[in-house]
């Protein structure tokens, strides 16, 4: 895929975890994807989208910085949301909270085979107080 596609395919994949569409997730998600160095496949990785979801109920995910250098995607997700409980080990516990996600992609056939996601926890505890 060229950058231009390879772009419109990730923002495809953005829309698919908006939607909660889990059905058409293995379309943009390898069956064999890895999810940061572990292997976790895609059930696994399904299963931890939806895990989220539960937590976290109204889940956006809102790219604001995408970076696409063919086979490879880089993003800056930003999340303003509100945790139902403890979210990465923080009592967040229905209070409305904005952070960041710095993740990168790579791309294998057209799908997402590797995610290496950093997410900005003391964003999320300085909220906290």
């Amino acid at each position: 895929m060229n950058k231009t596609d390879l772009a419109e395919h990730y923002r495809g994949y953005i829309a698919c975890l908006n939607e909660q569409d889990w059905p058409r997730l293995g379309t943009f998600v390898h069956d064999e994807v890895h999810y940061n160095g572990q292997h976790v496949g895609l059930a696994g990785y399904r299963t931890m989208l939806e895990n989220d979801i539960r937590a976290i109920p109204d889940l956006r995910f809102d790219v604001q910085q995408l970076i696409v250098d063919p086979p490879q995607v880089a993003c800056r997700l930003q999340f303003d949301c509100t945790p139902s409980g403890i979210l990465f080990d923080l009592p967040v516990n229905g209070r409305r909270v904005r952070f960041g996600e710095n993740v990168f992609y790579g791309f294998s056939d057209g799908r997402i085979r590797e995610v290496w996601s950093v997410i900005d926890k003391a964003a999320i505890a300085a909220q906290l107080g």
